[in-house]
């Protein structure tokens, strides 16, 4: 019966699985260390990423609270 639930888990969503935020704000302390670092490149690049994350969890957040 555990492996079944695993199993479940694993394929759940990951509006579901809070990932979507987790992995926001990886990206934000990415951005943030490149920043200091002077890797003004990468900085960019993460900070897009992590708001686009923010923006998909936003949105998916309120269907899932409409529905």
């Amino acid at each position: 019966m555990v492996q079944l639930t695993t199993a479940v888990d694993a394929l759940a969503p990951l509006q579901f699985s809070g990932d979507f935020l987790q992995y926001a704000i990886v990206f934000f302390v990415l951005a943030i260390i490149a920043a200091a670092v002077g890797a003004r490149g990468v900085a960019g690049v993460s900070m897009e990423i992590a708001r686009i994350f923010i923006i998909v969890f936003i949105i998916l957040a309120i269907v899932s609270l409409l529905l």
